[in-house]
């Protein structure tokens, strides 16, 4: 950040008073502009014994399969969120069952909140920002083609969990260097699964 959105005039980076981190912080009207990491929103849609991937149609990770996902948008809670970046992604309508990961990002300041979902109906499209989507079952899942770590695990977890007829809630951190999709630790936290 160079200028300050409310007044237009320059903003450095320092400590304001009462704060412990470094903020822009504009010196002609002392507004401190707070960043904060971005929400992203997203689903395992379900239909019997399939899930329902995306071929994404843009970068990063063009080419790429992913859970229909993206950044939650103001005045929307994170279960509309995820029902329209599948509407969007995959042209799909989805009801939301139940919050299934939530996965810190440090290294690039996102939060992932996943959930389980059911399709209403098999009927789904390439949107936009896909190039095309399938239902997979679990020995067709493209794992060498999956787009990203968050995608990976989460979906690693529900067929695990899928196998052993019971669902849990996880919580946990993947941390990489910010360059290598694939050189990533994963910790979870918690979860009622294990």
């Amino acid at each position: 950040m160079n200028y300050c959105s409310a007044c237009a005039a320059p903003v450095e980076l320092r400590i304001p008073d009462g704060d412990n981190l470094p903020r822009h912080v504009c010196g002609s009207c002392n507004t401190i502009h707070y960043t904060n990491p971005k929400v992203v929103v997203g689903c395992i849609p379900e239909w019997g014994d399939t899930i329902l991937l995306c071929r994404r149609a843009i970068e990063p990770r063009y080419g790429y399969w992913t859970l229909p996902a993206g950044f939650l948008e103001d005045y929307e809670t994170t279960i509309e969120g995820a029902a329209r970046e599948t509407r969007e992604e995959a042209l799909a309508d989805v009801d939301i069952a139940e919050l299934y990961t939530l996965i810190n990002l440090p290294q690039i300041n996102q939060v992932y909140v996943m959930f389980r979902g059911s399709l209403r109906e098999r009927k789904y499209g390439a949107g936009e920002e896909s190039l095309e989507a399938r239902l997979c079952r679990e020995e067709d899942i493209p794992w060498d083609e999956i787009a990203f770590p968050v995608v990976e695990q989460t979906l690693k977890l529900y067929f695990r969990d899928r196998r052993r007829g019971r669902f849990g809630t996880y919580t946990g951190d993947i941390t990489r260097p910010a360059d290598k999709w694939r050189d990533y630790q994963v910790r979870f936290l918690n979860g009622n699964g294990d």
